[in-house]
């Protein structure tokens, strides 16, 4: 599932949107989750989002956060 289901109606801005959702497809890949129904994959994506609104909006600082916390 695109995070971008995940963010419908959220208060991210597009470009905001656009940046968790390549933050969350690198954190997936580093992560080697592939498939999408995995429930981590939910976890992944709530974490990105956390992230995101504590205020970070570095797509690879978001994506190495979430792999960190994952491993």
């Amino acid at each position: 599932m695109p995070i971008q289901q995940w963010l419908a109606g959220s208060a991210f801005s597009p470009e905001d949107v656009t940046m968790l959702a390549s933050a969350f497809e690198s954190s997936l890949r580093d992560l080697g989750l592939v498939n999408r129904e995995d429930p981590i994959v939910l976890l992944v994506a709530q974490r990105v989002i956390a992230l995101a609104q504590e205020g970070e909006r570095d797509p690879i600082k978001l994506r190495d956060d979430v792999v960190k916390a994952f491993r």
